[in-house]
């Protein structure tokens, strides 16, 4: 999660203050661009002027301009100028994106004869706020996003605006996992009438709202919401939503927080989806095959800790779930999450760390051992030796692999 400028919010007072305020959260003189490089009339829209109202602004916002026109034409000359990078967002709709010194600056030309008609064409009313760039700066809300910013509350600012980006309705659940924000009853409305619209949206668009929402500090109160509203309908992993609540932080109280990071979202995510889910929104292969492993290990969960797997099934668990363990520890009782994770945490363990004691080559040289199939079965024999505790050193590895041998030999 990136780091955050703790500030106090700064959404009461004198008008006049509060836009100083906000100037001075924002660092415009750490922008890798000068406020002199934009046209008269640009003014920061979106996440920026929100987050920074709300006191949780980015170290390095991204950064959303406005500019009165020919917004592609600016980003290329910028680019050129500075050194950076231009990327056409949307060429029909004059939008485009400046890389520059690890920053993400969007500028698109504004729609409408004016910036508040601009600004009433957005999504969310607390997103619908600009901040003018001129030399008194001045805060823009036409539809009443500060008052939505200091009740802390999310409204669309239209029906239409919806409907004209249907990415829209899974953003809101997003926006309200990430700032901890209630549901205006209308806009709960809207999404629930609307829901079987967000297939419109190009999947990468969807995943990547997902990855934030997993990854949210409140995602425990929106994934009900997000499944009651019937918005992964078409990618919802149905057993899972029967069979099991969605993991939560409560259940994840004994995973330290490092730990916390990377369990939680891929358990959510498995939760979530389905494995076909999870491909048609273009999830990476290895992000999938992380779920379609968890979610097997769960579908085997036997109520005991696992206490009725084969020797060899459960070296396979820990060899196909090393990195991921704690997610699937979440399922376990606290008494066994504690054991396992105890475990888990100590990387010289042999079975939650499985690996062969001795490698493949020592054994071809020492044994005159061929390469192919035999091989890998010795290996993976040794490795499970290794883990139940019955081989501890080289030697012992070498005595048990030359015992293993000269059985297969025999058997051939």
């Amino acid at each position: 999660m990136p780091s955050l400028r703790s500030a106090a919010p700064i959404l009461e007072g004198d008008p006049t203050i509060r836009v100083q305020a906000l100037w001075e959260q924002l660092h415009p003189d750490h922008w890798p661009l000068s406020i002199q490089e934009l046209p008269a009339g640009t003014a920061l829209v979106g996440g920026a002027v929100r987050d920074g109202l709300l006191g949780r602004l980015q170290k390095q916002p991204d950064l959303d301009f406005i500019v009165p026109s020919k917004a592609l034409e600016l980003t290329r000359s910028l680019a050129k100028t500075l050194g950076g990078t231009c990327v056409v967002l949307d060429a029909e709709r004059d939008m485009a994106r400046l890389v520059i010194k690890g920053w993400t600056i969007d500028i698109a030309t504004q729609e409408g004869s004016t910036l508040e008609e601009d600004l009433w064409r957005r999504d969310f009313r607390l997103n619908a706020i600009a901040l003018t760039l001129e030399a008194t700066p001045q805060l823009v809300d036409p539809t009443g996003g500060l008052s939505d910013l200091e009740q802390k509350k999310l409204v669309a600012v239209r029906e239409q605006n919806l409907l004209d980006d249907p990415l829209r309705l899974l953003r809101g659940l997003r926006l309200i996992a990430e700032l901890q924000l209630s549901l205006g009853k209308q806009t709960l409305a809207w999404i629930n009438c609307h829901h079987r619209l967000l297939p419109q949206a190009a999947p990468e668009r969807i995943q990547a709202e997902l990855q934030r929402i997993v990854t949210a500090p409140w995602a425990d109160d929106v994934l009900p919401l997000l499944l009651r509203t019937g918005l992964l309908d078409l990618w919802q992993n149905t057993i899972e939503k029967i069979s099991r609540p969605a993991p939560c932080l409560k259940v994840a109280k004994s995973l330290k927080p490092a730990e916390q990071a990377v369990a939680l979202p891929l358990a959510r995510l498995t939760h979530l989806l389905s494995n076909e889910g999870l491909s048609a929104l273009r999830f990476s292969r290895r992000q999938c095959q992380r779920c379609q492993l968890l979610r097997y290990w769960e579908e085997r969960n036997d109520g005991m800790a696992f206490a009725s797997l084969s020797e060899l099934d459960r070296l396979q668990l820990h060899l196909d779930l090393e990195k991921d363990l704690p997610a699937l520890i979440l399922q376990l009782p606290q008494i066994s999450q504690m054991q396992w994770l105890e475990r888990w945490r100590n990387a010289d363990d042999p079975l939650f760390h499985p690996s062969p004691p001795v490698d493949g080559y020592a054994l071809q040289k020492t044994l005159k051992l061929p390469k192919g199939q035999a091989l890998g079965e010795l290996l993976r024999h040794l490795c499970k030796e290794k883990a139940f505790g019955r081989v501890q050193n080289r030697k012992q590895a070498f005595k048990a692999a030359t015992y293993w041998w000269e059985q297969k030999q025999t058997l051939l």
